[in-house]
């Protein structure tokens, strides 16, 4: 078993799911960046975990988590149509934290706090067990070869994982425009002992509080299909 020590420098061997390029960033995005993770941004770290209370400064509001975030379109959208939710965006692209961050500023959203990090070591040293109500993931990158099928972030090991994060009943949705990673998802899933579909089929009719994209709207006008996932800690 490999040693779970902070100072252990073998603690960080899982697969990634993303590849980090120095992709392009608008010297808006940057200034977002610059002026808005003072204020909307929490730091990683390996030894503090999140108290959603005292940083949103509620008490008793759902806390839900979206994985990968893009540019914050939809993120922006649900949560100010959910102002009563403590509401935390992960995303490792420096790009569209700066994208989501100017969003926050326009609109004067309050709620949503960000995390420029990879999720998986989010998740192991920053959330608390038993925390989130819900889990979002939108449109993750599929890795469609099948020789990069190991790096798509919906795998047992991290449902097994995400679960003991979920208060009981707790949500996790999944979208994605790609079929075979959308029964890859259910595949995983529909076996995970710690998750249970919300339907009898295998995928759910998009709910409404999941806005459609820009992107999504142009796939489903060329007949491109999306597909839902919602499933609950049992």
């Amino acid at each position: 078993m490999t040693d779970q020590t902070p100072d252990n420098p073998f603690r960080d061997q899982h697969i990634k799911s993303f590849v980090k390029r120095r992709g392009h960033i608008s010297r808006a995005q940057e200034r977002a960046v610059e002026e808005g993770m003072p204020r909307w941004g929490i730091p990683y770290s390996a030894q503090t975990p999140i108290d959603f209370e005292a940083q949103w400064g509620t008490t008793g509001q759902p806390n839900w988590l979206e994985i990968g975030f893009g540019m914050g379109e939809t993120t922006a959208k649900i949560a100010a149509a959910h102002p009563q939710v403590n509401y935390l965006g992960v995303e490792i692209y420096t790009a569209g934290v700066g994208s989501l961050l100017k969003k926050i500023e326009e609109e004067g959203i309050a709620n949503i706090r960000v995390i420029s990090h990879d999720v998986v070591d989010v998740l192991r040293d920053m959330i608390p067990d038993h925390s989130l109500d819900k889990v979002l993931l939108y449109f993750p990158d599929p890795w469609r070869k099948a020789r990069h099928h190991k790096r798509r972030l919906i795998q047992p090991e991290f449902v097994a994982k995400l679960a003991k994060k979920m208060k009981p009943g707790g949500l996790l949705h999944c979208a994605t425009d790609w079929e075979n990673y959308a029964h890859h998802m259910h595949d995983v899933l529909s076996v995970a002992p710690d998750w249970q579909n919300t339907v009898s089929t295998p995928f759910s009719p998009r709910p409404e509080d999941r806005p459609l994209t820009k992107f999504e709207n142009r796939g489903l006008k060329l007949g491109h299909g999306v597909w839902d996932l919602l499933y609950r800690v049992r």
